[in-house]
């Protein structure tokens, strides 16, 4: 995987971030995995492609990798707030659970999150890698293939220039989620988060816990809530199909 020196397109990054640019071939995420180490915390992989959204950004947390992967949640805040940012009006982007990114009802991309494979979980990790994949262009033009196929940006009415635009307005919104965990707390993150996570029953009382589980409660019910695993889910990678190398198509 090459950078390229000259682009035709390039991404507006604030201050604090470093760009690497991949051929339309490239994978941001394994590369941001094999260069983390060395290229440190604000490093952005983009991957120049007009079917996809694809970028990830290095991390170097400064907390244990049990709670340090709660940066999961603060990327996609940052992901849905750039999405919103540029979508046209009215129009929901909401997740499942953890790392799955639904625009209107439909899947659009997801997320995933990687660490040296040799840290241990009371370890502070020396880097994160936040990944992201949004379908951007593909089958928008055929509507009964769209339909089974999930939705894309072109399709649900963004301007091609907005793709890259959401790369450069998601770094500016994952800074500013940052400051708001260091700031409030990451109850701050949670919250957020939750709110673009449908709920399964009405009344049902979440929390994001310490590990980054998603711990669930009804209020007429006792006992500890109800615990999904945060490790296991971002291990399925649920929206992503490998043989395509995107979203999957439903």
């Amino acid at each position: 995987m090459s950078r390229l020196a000259d682009l035709e397109q390039t991404v507006d990054l604030p201050p604090g971030y470093t760009l690497v640019a991949l051929r339309e071939l490239g994978d941001a995420f394994a590369h941001g995995c094999e260069i983390a180490a060395e290229a440190g915390a604000g490093t952005l992989v983009w991957v120049r492609r007009y079917d996809l959204v694809e970028f990830a950004v290095v991390l170097e947390p400064d907390e244990p990798l049990a709670s340090a992967r709660r940066a999961l949640f603060a990327g996609m805040n940052a992901v849905a707030d750039a999405i919103a940012a540029h979508c046209p009006p009215e129009r929901e982007v909401s997740f499942d659970w953890p790392d799955t990114i639904r625009f209107d009802g439909g899947l659009l991309g997801g997320a995933r999150l990687g660490w040296p494979a040799d840290c241990a979980e009371t370890e502070v990790p020396a880097w994160l890698v936040f990944g992201i994949i949004l379908r951007a262009a593909d089958m928008a033009h055929v509507e009964e293939v769209q339909a089974a196929s999930g939705v894309s940006l072109l399709s649900e009415g963004f301007e091609m220039i907005d793709t890259d635009a959401i790369v450069g307005s998601f770094a500016r919104h994952l800074m500013a989620a940052f400051d708001r965990w260091n700031e409030r707390g990451f109850e701050a993150i949670a919250r957020d988060y939750l709110e673009r996570l449908p709920k399964n029953k009405a009344g049902e009382r979440r929390s994001i816990d310490l590990n980054g589980d998603l711990l669930v409660k009804l209020p007429t019910g006792s006992g500890p809530p109800d615990r999904t695993g945060l490790v296991d889910a971002l291990a399925r990678v649920a929206w992503y199909d490998p043989q395509a190398r995107g979203p999957k198509s439903g």
